[in-house]
């Protein structure tokens, strides 16, 4: 069978070398070589040719407008003022206004089509780049920061926008400039002109020079923005903690640090720039200068007139502002190239989940057997601990099932793996006699229903919450969803019901409230093998039992697989699994493993003191 993804095995994962945040680094994903940022940008700006090609023509008039300018100020001179011709003199001036009326037109176009091609180029940079991070696994999310990946959508994303709505369209304009501007002062004085192309090597010198030192450290600073992004979203997203802790002022003084190294890094990059800058400058005006002066010798010796002489400094104080222009916008250009490598990072991170070029399907109603045979899995971050070891069980069509075993024991790691958010290094898991490997990832968690320990509620209302997992649910449907989980009660109370605004991860709602929102989510999506990891955990001894009752409905005809920590929720599953160390150890009913394991006794008779005060 045909791969379309390819990956790097865990152990290679294991054994890559770290970045500076301890996170590892992968062979595919190191920093692209700065010839590689070009291309991807010229990639995204691809589907609107069309509008490239507008931009640049528009580009070329206005810029060629501004150069004709020359020959009006030559003209002006010789024909006008020195000719003392006044009919002369006013025809220039109406040809100098036509000219300048050409070039604004133009320049409103180009601004016009930059601009948007900016706007456009950066909304497609981010489309791509969050659809590619939608595949990758949680093991990728393991390594990395949120508030990281988050700073490179929005600041490196931005810079691009800017350098490509403005930046660049300012340097290709500059760059016509200067090349326009030499020919036509080589047309006025082959001499002059010779003089100022000796001068070009000690202009563009410093910018090869600084421009890469900028590009450096703009990279480096973007890259310490990013951390301080991510300590932002942590403390703020942990507020409760901070304050419960009285943490404030440590966070302070982490937070001032960064800002600092933030600062540290901001000050080298800007001394380069502004030495590049100063350095054009200076170089550009002495050359000026000198070829003025050379200029005015030959005009005294009647070797070119002084209209000649005149138009000869205007192309040269158009190339020496264009060159200027070059020397400043290039910085920009180096700091955006440090910003792109980062977001090609992300864009270019490897998916480590093989899918098959033709998954198989699962044909008929999903009956929701499921195999483990021989499965063994190690965390990326540390190859060489098993979580789960040779680990082989077989669950029947509607059995309900319950995981018990000590913290670690690798309960929630099999639930991930059934999931397919992991590659497990050797053994397999079969849904209904297929290998989950040979199905889509699509199809194959189109099959699980899963209510997590800590429910997950996202900022939107409660419909658009309950109907996550099955989008095309009517009204009604999500209300009787909610009506067997037991959360219409307190939804009806709300200001505006079902229509509500949660928050953020559900700030107006109490932990049980919670989880009965993820519990109706679970009953709209109807799947058949359901995923309990503790769900009733975070209820009150009287919710508790209305959510029982609501579970009792949605684990009917259904395979289910219950994470518990609690007597009550499993005497009543037709089988248990004690797993200890990654290990299934026992397997039986309640009364079979009280007679028949230690280890089931010792946790039977730990929540036993537990429940026994409720």
């Amino acid at each position: 069978m045909q791969v379309i993804t390819v990956t790097n095995s865990t152990a290679e994962k294991a054994s890559a070398p770290l970045s500076s945040n301890g996170a590892p680094v992968s062979s595919n994903a190191t920093a692209p070589d700065t010839y590689r940022v070009l291309p991807w940008i010229i990639d995204f700006l691809k589907p609107y040719k069309m509008k490239v090609f507008a931009a640049i023509v528009f580009l070329f008039i206005g810029s060629l407008a501004w150069l004709s300018l020359g020959q009006g100020v030559k003209l002006m001179v010789d024909e006008g003022f020195i000719a003392d011709n006044a009919d002369r003199l006013n025809q220039i001036i109406l040809f100098i206004v036509g000219i300048t009326i050409i070039s604004a037109s133009a320049v409103f176009c180009r601004f016009y089509l930059m601009t948007w091609l900016g706007e456009r180029v950066s909304a497609d940079i981010r489309l791509r780049v969050y659809s590619h991070l939608l595949t990758l696994s949680p093991a990728f999310f393991a390594s990395q920061r949120t508030g990281e990946v988050i700073s490179r959508f929005t600041a490196d994303s931005t810079l691009i926008q800017s350098v490509v709505g403005s930046s660049l369209s300012m340097a290709l304009r500059s760059a016509v400039t200067v090349i326009g501007g030499i020919v036509m002062m080589g047309f006025t004085s082959v001499k002059l002109t010779g003089l100022v192309l000796l001068a070009v090597p000690l202009v563009l010198g410093p910018v090869a020079f600084f421009g890469n030192k900028v590009r450096r450290l703009s990279r480096e600073s973007q890259d310490r923005v990013g951390d301080l992004g991510a300590h932002i979203d942590e403390t703020l997203h942990e507020i409760h903690t901070v304050q419960a802790y009285t943490h404030e002022s440590q966070d302070k003084a982490a937070f001032a640090e960064r800002v600092e190294s933030v600062m540290s890094v901001a000050k080298g990059r800007i001394k380069y720039r502004a030495l590049l800058i100063a350095t054009v400058m200076f170089l550009s005006i002495s050359a000026i200068a000198f070829v003025t002066w050379v200029g005015a010798q030959d005009v005294m010796s009647g070797s070119i007139s002084a209209g000649e002489l005149s138009a000869f400094m205007f192309y040269a104080v158009m190339v020496a502002g264009a060159v200027a222009t070059i020397s400043e916008v290039f910085s920009e250009i180096q700091r955006a190239s440090g910003a792109t490598e980062r977001l090609i990072e992300l864009s270019q991170a490897p998916v480590d989940i093989v899918q098959l070029a033709s998954p198989e399907q699962l044909t008929g109603k999903t009956q929701g057997a499921l195999s483990v045979s021989e499965l063994v899995f190690a965390y990326p971050a540390d190859i060489n601990s098993h979580v789960i070891n040779h680990l082989s069980v077989d669950i029947q069509p509607g059995e309900r099932v319950a995981l018990v075993g000590p913290s670690g024991a690798g309960k929630s790691t099999l639930f991930e793996l059934l999931l397919r958010f992991y590659q497990p290094k050797s053994g397999s898991i079969s849904l209904d006699g297929i290998d989950i490997a040979n199905l889509s990832l699509h199809h194959l968690r189109q099959q699980y229903a899963l209510v997590p320990q800590e429910s997950v509620i996202f900022a939107s209302s409660v419909f658009e919450n309950v109907r996550y997992g099955r989008i095309d649910a009517t009204e009604e449907e999500v209300k009787q969803a909610c009506i067997a989980a037991k959360a219409d009660e307190f939804i009806v109370d709300f200001p505006e019901g079902y229509n509500t605004y949660l928050g953020e991860r559900g700030v107006r709602l109490s932990g049980g409230q919670k989880q009965r929102i993820a519990i109706a989510r679970a009953i709209l999506a109807d799947r058949p093998v359901l995923l309990l990891d503790e769900a009733t955990s975070a209820l009150d001894a009287v919710s508790e039992v209305k959510v029982k009752q609501a579970l009792e409905t949605l684990m009917a005809e259904r395979t289910t697989l219950i994470i518990a920590h609690r007597l009550a929720t499993v005497i009543n599953a037709d089988r248990i699994l004690v797993l200890d160390k990654g290990q299934l150890v026992a397997s039986g009913t309640h009364n079979q493993l009280m007679q028949s394991n230690e280890l089931y006794r010792e946790f039977a008779s730990l929540q036993l003191l537990t429940e026994q005060p409720e």
